[in-house]
């Protein structure tokens, strides 16, 4: 289930949203866009599969933000480099430009540090998500992750993280 929990930098929640247009409305008012996008049911989750059953959004999303290129980025509980790869996204970091996901399958939380709050987005399928260059977040997939996600960026090089130094973030993760 998609939700919005909107916290003090302490971790202490202040209201909580399920309602995708109270979402989208609240992370509107942040700059984020955020948008729910009906998915299809897919036996075939390779990139390959992924991104045709969805090129008609990709490319309207592409047009509307100047994305130059795209990929699909999948995790499993099984994994044997997951706890790895999910300390890589915990620190708080920044981007040069957009980071842009749809969640074609699984879920990940995207903790927005916007001010004084943090606004905590589960993620779940279908969802889509634009946080703008220069916003201060981090991504958790949790300890057992499962996730299918079509990135769009761009810059060519893809996914570049400046990290923030901040410790807000240790707050909010469970080990």
């Amino acid at each position: 289930m998609t939700t919005l929990r909107l916290c003090d930098e302490q971790g202490t929640e202040l209201a909580l949203l399920t309602e995708r247009a109270d979402i989208a409305a609240t992370l509107a008012e942040q700059g984020i866009d955020y948008q729910y996008l009906p998915t299809r049911p897919l036996a075939d989750l390779s990139p390959g599969a992924v991104l045709e059953c969805y090129q008609d959004a990709i490319a309207q999303w592409q047009q509307q933000g100047g994305y130059q290129s795209v990929d699909v980025v999948s995790l499993q509980p099984d994994n044997p480099n997951a706890a790895e790869l999910r300390k890589k996204f915990l620190d708080e970091h920044i981007h040069a430009e957009d980071e842009v996901r749809f969640f074609a399958a699984g879920s990940g939380i995207f903790y927005l540090h916007l001010g004084d709050r943090v606004h905590a987005l589960t993620c779940t399928q279908g969802d889509y998500l634009s946080v703008p260059a220069g916003t201060r977040h981090w991504f958790d997939m949790g300890r057992e992750p499962y996730f299918v996600a079509v990135r769009l960026f761009t810059n060519p090089d893809g996914w570049v993280a400046q990290h923030t130094g901040d410790k807000v973030a240790a707050n909010f993760i469970a080990a």
